[in-house]
């Protein structure tokens, strides 16, 4: 469990839920994610299916940047893209 204090109280408040944080052009600066996680954020969303390979990777430093300033493990979620399937008209052939 995760320990968060609200305001100025120091009374801890046990956070039963995570909260997942979609990292996209407007996010992408260690300033935002180590907000986010100061907000209350415990795993990051990478869309691999945009961006590229240097992009995502500044993205993965920024939250281990944050991770160490913050205090606590912060996740990675790599959403991954999964079968297209194409819906439309077929030639028909001899074997149909």
């Amino acid at each position: 469990m995760y320990r968060a204090f609200i305001g100025d109280s120091m009374t801890p408040i046990v956070k039963r839920t995570k909260i997942i944080a979609t990292l996209g052009p407007a996010s992408s600066s260690l300033d935002i994610i180590l907000k986010m996680c100061q907000l209350g954020a415990n795993v990051f969303r990478l869309n691999f299916s945009h961006g590229t390979h240097n992009i995502h990777k500044q993205n993965i430093d920024f939250i281990r940047q944050a991770e160490k300033k913050v205090g606590h493990l912060i996740g990675i979620l790599a959403d991954l893209q999964g079968p297209k399937f194409r819906i439309g008209l077929l030639k028909k052939t001899k074997s149909c």
